[in-house]
């Protein structure tokens, strides 16, 4: 059962390369600060395969719904050093067979027993006109903090640059759920129930709307209305610019863990706050089947 754990922990890190570019980091930054705290002392490679269907960033999602493919890989090393590396294939993406790819590391270490820090550093090579919301901003530094209790409790900031310059801050707790096994020491059965609240800026969204209204014009088809956007652009500069409450997100991932290998499937419900600018008041759906295994 430990070594179960410890592999959900790691497949957490996994996943959190996929989730930089496609969510906010927190949950997956929590497994990374759990596998500090496991003191485990070997080197570990994690792969990852993941299918979503719709693309989040921090709860928002592109006009269009963004369905995809990624296959990740981490690097471990017992002092908390880590490597990450991510290939992402819109589905329907027809120019590109590979939709975006980033490299990304980091250090988790433990501050006390029961308190965890997590640095980390990532860039994301988007071809041109990328469909990703995040595209104008594909350099990401992140730090956070958890404290870890009867439930885990956190806070983290993300400055995501390029283009254009946005912050981040991302409250979140959860508590990992051992729901049981099918055999005695074999396999375990979890869910990691977790809340979050973004608040930041959205100069990313100004460059979204303005790369899809080119793309438009280059090919001599009619501008689409894009749902939030105000006529005055002076409006879009002022409203990106502000600091405001984003998204609250609530997730749940039931996994299945063995020695060597997880499968999971996560539920995420957003609701968009009234200053977001890709759909103020929406609620959005995200499914995500994932398989994780460790050498």
């Amino acid at each position: 059962m430990r070594y179960a754990l410890i592999l959900a922990f790691l497949a957490g890190l996994c996943h959190m390369s996929v989730r930089a570019q496609t969510d906010t980091t927190q949950a997956s930054v929590t497994a990374q600060n759990d596998t500090a705290q496991t003191g485990q002392k070997k080197i570990t490679f994690t792969l990852g395969a993941l299918y979503s269907n719709n693309a989040s960033y921090y709860g928002q999602t592109a006009t269009a719904a963004m369905p995809y493919v990624a296959a990740s890989g981490v690097l471990q090393l017992p002092c908390g050093i880590y490597f990450s590396s991510t290939a992402y294939r819109l589905l329907n993406d027809t120019a590109h067979f590979v939709s975006a790819t980033s490299a990304g590391a980091g250090i988790s270490f433990s501050i006390g027993k029961k308190l965890t820090a997590d640095l980390a550093y990532s860039h994301t090579f988007y071809p041109t006109n990328s469909s990703f919301l995040q595209a104008a901003n594909p350099d990401n530094a992140t730090a956070s903090l958890k404290y870890k209790y009867w439930m885990t409790t956190g806070i983290q900031a993300d400055y995501a640059f390029g283009k254009q310059q946005d912050i981040f801050v991302t409250l979140s707790t959860e508590k990992l759920i051992q729901l049981g096994s099918f055999s005695k020491t074999k396999d375990l059965v979890t869910i990691t129930p977790s809340i979050d609240v973004v608040a930041g800026t959205q100069h990313f969204y100004e460059t979204y709307i303005k790369e899809r209204y080119l793309e438009f014009s280059k090919l001599g088809l009619p501008i689409p209305l894009l749902p939030g956007v105000p006529v005055n652009s002076q409006t879009v500069t002022k409203e990106a610019t502000r600091f405001d409450l984003l998204s609250y997100n609530l997730h749940l991932p039931l996994a299945y863990n063995r020695a060597h290998y997880m499968l999971e499937v996560e539920y995420q419900l957003s609701l968009l706050s009234d200053k977001a600018l890709t759909g103020a008041g929406d609620t959005h759906s995200f499914v995500n089947c994932s398989f994780y295994y460790q050498f």
